[in-house]
């Protein structure tokens, strides 16, 4: 078999991009076939699920405002049993990845069609993968039926979003493309749009730090997310994603910023055994041509853009505990996955340890 043969499986699904895309909710709810629309946020967004609600007049049934990080088995039980209950025919979740992860759990039950109108750049609406936190353990899956049907990117949204949640939660969109430029089932499309998101992303995050309120830019990293997205939706995932499954679901990190600091490490972790795609992320970060050669230029550039936004870069400041260090790489290397380098119980040992401490790649 070729290196240029691969499979690309499309998948149906709506996106609307826009700034004031937001007017069309009620519309793309009809289009649904849907009457009884329950709304979904955290409780820091219920305001703006208020207004989602508003928008729909008499198609809101309820606005359910308890969706936290990692998405608890016990909060989704609740969640698919309210909407029973209410008879929804459609969920809206509006806010970021805990509230469109609360979402596909109530979809993973019962085929509920989802709605999805991100405020962050998390990247959880483009695809079937879900999570679920039971007993201090996450475990993530795919199921088609957990897709958003329709996917509403407003720009505007994100103008709400304060400028540290937009740093991390932005990066964290960009680990999900550096990772599939070396994925096992990785294809010519998916890497396409995975350079392009990382562009996006690169360029968008200084201009926000700046101006939060720059249009432009949110709109670059909303489309970087939404190709980010996409991408992970696609092909499968390494280390990086791993790691951060189990630091955040074990340890209940916050997600973003465990993403934001584990990423230039797990990139020079893989950096020998993957040297094309470490090229085509550097490049895609506006690294010269001449220096993206270097094996470690991807992770080091990963490292400065956190470092220069104001984003967290070490475990340490996050909430991780030294002790739970070795429990983490245990964790970590229970099953086996794809991925460029082998799972190594020294190497991962000094991964966690130059995340904990936050130091520079190098």
């Amino acid at each position: 078999m070729s290196d240029r043969d691969f499979v690309f499986n499309g998948v149906a699904q709506r996106v609307r991009f826009a700034a004031g895309s937001i007017d069309s909710l009620r519309a793309e709810v009809q289009q649904l076939g849907a009457k009884r629309a329950m709304v979904l946020c955290t409780p820091e967004q219920r305001a703006l699920a208020e207004d989602v609600a508003t928008r729909l007049g008499e198609l809101a049934v309820t606005v359910y405002d308890k969706a936290v990080m990692h998405v608890p088995m016990e909060t989704a039980r609740a969640a698919q049993e309210l909407a029973r209950q209410l008879g929804a025919d459609c969920a809206v979740a509006v806010g970021g990845g805990s509230t469109i992860g609360l979402g596909k759990a109530i979809a993973l039950d019962s085929g509920l069609p989802i709605i999805a109108i991100p405020t962050t750049y998390a990247g959880s609406e483009m695809t079937p993968i879900f999570g679920l936190t039971e007993g201090g353990v996450k475990r993530t899956g795919k199921d088609v039926r957990v897709l958003p049907k329709t996917v509403i990117y407003d720009p505007l949204l994100t103008l709400r979003l304060p400028v540290g949640m937009s740093v991390t939660s932005a990066i964290n969109a960009l680990a999900h493309a550096a990772e599939s430029l070396y994925a096992a089932d990785g294809n010519p499309v998916m890497d396409l749009m995975a350079e392009e998101g990382i562009r996006s992303i690169a360029r968008a995050v200084p201009v926000i730090t700046q101006d939060a309120a720059n249009l432009s830019a949110r709109e670059d990293a909303l489309k970087g997310a939404w190709l980010c997205g996409a991408v992970l939706g696609n092909v499968g995932m390494g280390l990086h994603h791993k790691l951060c499954h189990t630091l955040g679901g074990t340890f209940n990190l916050p997600h973003a910023p465990v993403h934001t600091v584990v990423l230039a490490h797990a990139l020079a972790y893989n950096s020998a055994a993957a040297p094309d795609a470490m090229r085509r992320i550097a490049r895609a970060m506006g690294v010269s041509e001449a220096e993206a050669n270097r094996p470690l230029a991807a992770a080091q550039a990963v490292f400065d853009l956190a470092a220069a936004n104001g984003a967290p870069t070490a475990l340490k400041d996050i909430g991780m505990q030294r002790a739970d260090l070795g429990r983490a790489r245990d964790l970590a290397l229970q099953s086996q996955y794809p991925n460029p380098r082998p799972l190594e119980a020294n190497a991962i040992d000094a991964l966690l340890e130059n995340a904990f401490e936050g130091r520079r790649p190098g």
